[in-house]
């Protein structure tokens, strides 16, 4: 038997009939139609959001899209955040039927030409990721007879300890290193671009409120000694995100209630340079992570040399994340359980698996779950970010999931 990550808190005290956004998991399945499905509850959401704005000091809150770019999310959302960040062309596109191009920044160490041409014409500010690309839109802008709006994005002498993917401290494809990004702001002011202010990203994925304090006190003063050395102020910093989510046994919810005194503590003594600098955190995963429910129906189990497999509708192709195949080293079980038996025991390690043709579609690893029986519902948690956009959906021409949000 190996264990499975807890449940979110809003699901962790029920019993009998699994409910989401207050309907149970059959009422929704009924209203889609068919399985699998993913469920993601609003009110969850906008609980995460209040949280952080009464948390944390008076800065901005984008939204990374790239978590989930559901429509029907991004319409719930979008009024409750100051911005949205996009990583290409098509979630810049998306992210303008929400907000203006003002509050819309554009990253990415690979932007085309034509998507530098969409991101200038709307007045999107670009986070240069490169002194190549920042000529590239140099001359893009002047042949539109546009003024690009400019950050620049800084690799980061830094790393965010504990992070599950580190993203600064090293040789990366995201980011100027830190000892040229000055230069490299120079020259966007000389050319006479907007120039935004900074991005540094050092990590993401962290649980660890000491790593995320000791990495935004850090990121605050590599702003100042970058500022300096460029002789402009940043209109904004945008100091990443990292906030991690509890998706395996033995993780711990992120204090976030810590990080936002800390915060605060090194805004009030920031370096005289930065007294007129707006900051903003970017969060995606720690948003709607735990307000997802993903609905798979069981077909069929069957036994093999002593081990139960129960086989469901969907699969990696849907849910890639839970099958341990995004990102994680050592595959570990994400929280799960028979939508129609909330609370109740155990009784025999089963390994759950999707109807894909290959091994790797395994959804949950002997995991303790109650009875089960063919056509029950198993529910996975934790499925509101990098769920089914993040996954192979034209893996083997299974049908993609379906996706509701609730209380719209």
């Amino acid at each position: 038997m190996k264990p499975m990550g807890a449940l979110p808190p809003e699901f962790a005290q029920q019993d009998g009939l699994l409910a989401i956004g207050g309907r149970t998991a059959a009422n929704w399945t009924a209203q889609a139609g068919d399985t699998p499905l993913f469920v993601y509850d609003m009110e969850i959401v906008a609980a995460r959001i209040a949280r952080f704005r009464a948390a944390m000091p008076a800065i901005d809150l984008h939204y990374a899209i790239k978590a989930n770019p559901h429509a029907d999310l991004l319409t719930a959302i979008a009024p409750l955040v100051d911005g949205l960040d996009v990583a290409s062309a098509g979630e810049l596109e998306k992210a303008l039927t929400f907000k203006p191009a003002q509050a819309i920044s554009f990253a990415g160490p690979g932007k085309r030409d034509d998507e530098l041409v969409v991101a200038i014409s709307a007045g999107a500010t670009l986070n240069v990721e490169s002194e190549g690309e920042a000529a590239r839109a140099f001359a893009i802008g002047e042949r539109l007879g546009q003024t690009p709006r400019m950050a620049v994005r800084v690799n980061p002498d830094i790393e965010l300890r504990g992070s599950g993917m580190r993203m600064g401290g090293r040789a990366s494809p995201f980011g100027v290193d830190a000892v040229r990004a000055a230069a490299l702001v120079k020259a966007i002011v000389a050319a006479g671009a907007d120039w935004r202010g900074f991005h540094i990203y050092a990590g993401s994925q962290a649980l660890d409120a000491g790593a995320i304090v000791e990495t935004q006190a850090a990121t605050i003063a590599l702003a100042a000694r970058l500022a300096d050395e460029a002789g402009c102020a940043p209109p904004l910093v945008n100091l990443g995100g990292g906030f991690g989510v509890p998706y395996f046994a033995g993780d711990v919810a992120l204090d976030v209630e810590r990080v936002g005194d800390a915060l605060a503590e090194s805004l009030a003594a920031r370096p005289q340079t930065l007294a007129d600098t707006r900051f903003a955190i970017e969060l995606g995963r720690w948003l709607v992570a735990e307000a997802g429910v993903y609905l798979t129906r069981v077909i069929d189990i069957k036994q093999s040399q002593g081990e139960t497999f129960v086989i469901v509708d969907g699969g990696l192709n849907h849910q890639l994340a839970a099958s341990g195949n995004f990102g994680t080293v050592v595959r570990r079980n994400y929280p799960i359980a028979v939508a129609s038996r909330m609370g109740d025991l155990s009784t025999e390690p089963v390994t759950v698996v999707g109807p894909l043709c290959t091994p790797l579609d395994r959804l949950g690893d002997k995991v303790a779950l109650p009875s089960v029986e063919v056509g029950d519902l198993i529910a996975i948690f934790m499925a509101g970010a990098y769920g089914a956009s993040a996954s192979p959906a034209a893996f083997l021409g299974h049908p993609p999931a379906i996706e509701i949000v609730t209380g719209l």
